[in-house]
């Protein structure tokens, strides 16, 4: 009877279940990490370390952040099958605090009414595109590479008003770009629930590592999102 009441207990997990748990995993690893910028950030623009900002060990403090996170997003996406589970790990929540320093320089500009009223769209906008691409039977796989290409032509007209300073280009750029970083919620949370059903079940560092990759994916979505309408309907000190 012990035998049988052990048998009963143990029910293998079903696909559904492991792809829930893997979404779990994603979107609390995307949470924590911004969480970890928002901290940061907060520290930096609203408080007496944000002084370091006005100084001229700022701009290389600035500087040397975008730098590093370059790197670090670069060798995360590019090397996850690589690392192990804690070096991913490690390495999102590293490039989540640095956005965080790179973040005050543009959040030092704005009061707190825009910033909160701007986290506050991008949450809702972001959960109604994350929920669509959970539940959509429609394949985004086009539309994901639409928004790619957007995305490439919005950095290349992001680098040239660099030099023509035209404002009129810049909140062009901002709405294009909350459209484009939309799109991509959507295709990257279907891309992740379709991950999330061929996930190994019994492969803990691959389970973590796609889980972090993927909170990566949506960190970033949900990041520019914010800076876009930040810029959009910010009002500025």
């Amino acid at each position: 009877m012990a035998m049988n009441n052990s048998a009963t207990l143990r029910k293998p997990i079903s696909r559904a279940e492991v792809t829930n748990a893997f979404l779990r995993s994603v979107y609390n690893w995307m949470a924590l990490g911004l969480a970890l910028t928002a901290a940061v950030s907060f520290a930096l623009t609203y408080t007496a370390l944000g002084n370091v900002l006005f100084t001229p060990q700022g701009m290389y403090i600035g500087i040397g952040s975008c730098i590093a996170e370059l790197v670090l997003v670069f060798s995360l996406s590019l090397g996850i099958r690589k690392l192990s589970a804690q070096t991913a790990t490690l390495m999102f929540l590293a490039y989540s605090a640095l956005n965080g320093i790179s973040l005050s320089f543009i959040l030092v500009a704005y009061n707190v009414g825009s910033v909160v009223q701007a986290f506050l769209t991008t949450t809702c906008m972001f959960g109604v595109m994350s929920l669509y691409g959970l539940v959509t039977k429609r394949d985004l796989t086009s539309m994901g590479s639409l928004m790619t290409m957007g995305l490439i032509g919005l950095i290349i007209a992001s680098v040239v008003n660099i030099f023509l300073g035209s404002s009129m280009l810049e909140f062009g750029i901002s709405v294009v770009g909350v459209v484009i970083f939309l799109g991509l919620t959507a295709y990257d949370t279907q891309f992740l629930r379709e991950m999330g059903e061929t996930v190994p079940q019994d492969d803990a560092t691959a389970v973590r590592r796609g889980a972090i990759i993927g909170a990566l994916r949506l960190y970033l979505d949900f990041i520019n999102i914010f800076i876009m309408l930040l810029r959009i309907m910010g009002d500025r000190r």
